[in-house]
């Protein structure tokens, strides 16, 4: 697979999410992706690694269901033989607190046989923490 075919990739899968479209992005997933946010924190309920198509849906189900998210741009995209790494702005409410976060994300994609494998995502625990708690 091309780098760009991956960038491609990685663009459809965003798109998807803008969308709410779970089926579309766990269509381009390996059936053993592991998946996760790159913290130490359990503030948020999206936190952890998960193991799956089935755990990943959990995941976005929960932070859809913590978060409304008001902008998502994906602002650059690199890629080498088998990764995407992407910087997103990410402007999201917490639902029960009405507390906005604001902030970069940046995600890392390895990909096998044409598929997504390996995702880990980073953010502002911090902003998401005071964004969560009471």
């Amino acid at each position: 697979m091309s780098e760009q075919s991956m960038i491609e990739t990685i663009r459809s899968v965003y798109a998807a999410f803008g969308s709410a479209d779970v089926p579309g992005i766990l269509a381009e997933l390996t059936d053993d992706v592991d998946w996760a946010s790159e913290t130490t924190s359990t503030v948020a309920p999206w936190y952890g690694v998960r193991h799956g198509k089935t755990e990943v849906a959990e995941f976005f189900e929960q932070f859809g269901s913590t978060m409304e998210v008001e902008e998502f741009t994906p602002l650059s995209f690199a890629a080498n033989e088998s990764d995407v790494l992407t910087v997103v702005r990410l402007r999201a409410t917490h639902r029960a607190s009405g507390r906005t976060v604001a902030m970069d994300l940046h995600h890392r994609f390895g990909f096998r046989d044409g598929k997504i494998a390996y995702y880990r995502g980073t953010e502002d625990t911090a902003q998401t923490a005071a964004a969560l708690l009471p």
